[in-house]
């Protein structure tokens, strides 16, 4: 478990270093006071954006009158039974585009930090996520899927890399430049591939989250049945091999080249794909509920994810940014009581520490302000 967080020149914090107990944290204090600041910085923990999804010059920290983030870093603490494990990220420049990772002094790749952290995160933005852009509910399943399996970034990393080549070349063709028919083949061979993969992962990732979200349904928690629309995803459902849905991939590009080089963007392929939810209980589509029933909803789903990480390698951390909003008191109640039942190191965020009454004497409590800490 994380038992130190250092925070230098990040977000509002010029330097801070928090000692973390054993169990929860509740970190409470009025909006603005730096608390989804330090969740941004544990949520670095692992390959990626992080859970703003910004870009590394915009977390460094700045004073007024200048025009670039400084340098900065997060570093943490993990103790086990037996070992510690220091774990560090940052940018060693003003402005650098990508951060750097140590794991005990030593430069490594952002993937190992896998080997010992998979965060898990809900927010405010995803309180509408069934209702809001496609798009955003597919990059938070995609990140759903990645935590347990690493290897699913790179694949749709290649998919949308050879996504991005392939329009080029298509609106090329449209204003006139002619498109070489040879490197769009070789470009829908690479889609096929990368597509069938990202594909088949989701595909597996949603059976195990429906069984956990199945396997548990004495949860306060409206429980959902989830889908995946696409034709890929539906392939590999039905137990297609990714050769087979390679070439269905390939296919489909390659008949929508006329009609993606007329709109100016690719309308065939596993990124139009879409995360689907029914409230089992109501029997509706999830987009039709409210954002406390859509909140709740997201909530049980992040809850069977962590249950689908419980037998990997490295122990998941939760982090919930403003978890009371839109819950009742018996589902907030509920929710704290289900991370101390799984063993969870979670770090919450609230503006009223007398939200986070249930857990006096279980958590952890900590006032911040101004980014520093109380």
């Amino acid at each position: 478990m994380i038992t130190a967080l250092t925070l230098t020149d990040f977000r509002s914090y010029a330097s801070a270093t928090l000692p973390i107990e054993a169990g929860s944290v509740v970190l409470h204090g009025p909006n603005g006071a730096g608390k989804t600041n330090l969740l941004e910085a544990l949520s670095l923990f692992t390959p990626g954006k992080g859970l703003r999804g910004a870009t590394a010059p915009e977390m460094g920290r700045r004073e007024p009158g200048e025009a670039t983030g400084r340098a900065w870093a997060v570093a943490a603490i993990l103790t086990g039974e037996d070992d510690e494990v220091r774990l560090g990220t940052g940018v060693q420049t003003p402005g650098a585009a990508r951060r750097i990772v140590r794991i005990d002094g030593e430069t490594a790749q952002p993937g190992r930090l896998l080997d010992h952290l998979r965060p898990v995160w809900a927010t405010p933005e995803q309180d509408r996520l069934f209702s809001d852009a496609r798009a955003e509910r597919l990059k938070f399943f995609d990140r759903l899927v990645f935590a347990a399996d690493p290897s699913h970034a790179a694949a749709v990393s290649a998919y949308e890399k050879a996504l991005r080549e392939r329009l080029r070349l298509l609106v090329d063709g449209a204003e006139g430049r002619e498109a070489d028919p040879l490197w769009l083949d070789a470009l829908e061979i690479r889609l096929g591939e990368a597509g069938a993969a990202a594909a088949a992962a989701r595909a597996a990732a949603l059976t195990t989250l429906q069984a956990a979200i199945d396997t548990r349904n004495d949860r306060p928690f409206p429980q959902a049945d989830l889908g995946l629309t696409g034709e890929a995803e539906a392939l590999a459902a039905a137990g297609s091999d990714e050769a087979a849905i390679a070439a269905v991939i390939r296919d489909g590009m390659a008949r929508s080249r006329p009609r993606d080089a007329a709109a100016g963007r690719s309308l065939y392929g596993p990124h139009r794909s879409d995360l689907t939810a029914l409230h089992r209980e109501k029997n509706r589509p999830a987009a039709e509920g409210s954002s406390g029933e859509q909140k709740a909803l997201v909530l049980n789903l992040i809850l069977a994810q962590i249950a689908r990480l419980a037998d990997q390698k490295a122990a998941p951390i939760l982090l919930l940014d403003e978890a009371p909003a839109h819950l009742d008191t018996a589902r907030r109640a509920a929710l704290f009581d289900e991370i101390e039942a799984l063993g969870l190191q979670a770090f919450m965020t609230g503006t009223e520490a007398d939200l986070f009454a249930p857990l006096r004497g279980r958590a952890q409590f900590v006032q911040v302000a101004d980014g520093r800490f109380g």
